[in-house]
């Protein structure tokens, strides 16, 4: 059957959202017309239509032949930001967080079945991972800061999104549901989450959930480093000092 004007214009947002994202992620650099098909999913002729549209409202700028964000999007964000933004916030959290232990440190914070980092901080030890950086976007239970959020959503929206996702497919066999549940039963347990290296062999994060005033977890403190500084003995020091920042940064957004 034909799909109707409102399947129609529901699909039009979705794959200009979905653009939109794919420029953002690979920000600062500009990202070219076959990445943004290969990432969406979209052929290369649809993805340049939706792109030199979006340009031509000032949402994107071209870069050459690749494309970067535009002004209309800082302008509607420095709006949105007066309710979302909470890096003024968390910054002096996530700095201090980086001088006490070290280690990269970072604000990721939730949109939708994903979180994309937003500030990072690096810390003094010399030898760091580069797995996380500002705008980068995981799904939900990728990454520490993914696997704090969703181990404390309420047990039916967790459910529910691990009904309709496959995070094996293509994050490898080490996200399967059960090993996920096993790692979010875990991070329940103790308050914080580990990713023992599974998206890049050999760099391990830890995430602490921060709640909004309504006690969602809508965003997470994380730190990233190589494996040898995520030593057992050493994980209960660093998941001390994460839950402690990111108490602290909950407090703060729910004082009057």
């Amino acid at each position: 059957m034909e799909p109707d004007a409102s399947t129609r214009g529901a699909q039009v947002v979705s794959r200009v959202s979905a653009v939109l994202r794919a420029v953002s992620a690979g920000a600062p650099r500009a990202v070219p017309t076959a990445e943004v098909a290969a990432v969406t999913g979209l052929t290369r002729p649809t993805a340049h239509r939706l792109l030199a549209a979006l340009a031509a409202e000032g949402f994107l700028d071209r870069d050459g032949a690749a494309w970067v964000l535009g002004p209309e999007l800082y302008l509607m964000g420095t709006v949105a930001a007066e309710r979302y933004d909470i890096t003024d916030v968390a910054r002096d959290h996530v700095r201090e967080l980086a001088r006490i232990t070290g280690e990269s440190a970072f604000l990721s914070a939730r949109r939708g079945d994903e979180t994309v980092c937003l500030v990072r901080e690096e810390g003094s030890f010399p030898i760091r991972s580069f797995v996380l950086h500002e705008g980068i976007r995981f799904p939900l239970g990728v990454a520490s800061a993914g696997l704090a959020i969703l181990a404390f959503l309420p047990d039916a929206e967790r459910s529910a999104y691990l009904d309709r996702v496959d995070l094996s497919s293509s994050w490898g066999e080490q996200h399967r549901r059960s090993a996920l549940e096993a790692r979010l039963e875990r991070t329940r347990e103790v308050g914080w989450a580990v990713n023992p290296g599974l998206i890049v062999e050999g760099s391990w994060g830890m995430g602490a959930a921060v709640f909004d005033e309504r006690g969602a977890p809508a965003w997470a403190l994380s730190l990233t480093g190589i494996e040898s500084r995520f030593r057992p003995e050493r994980q209960r020091e660093l998941g001390r000092a994460l839950l402690h920042h990111a108490h602290a940064v909950s407090r703060l957004l729910r004082a009057p």
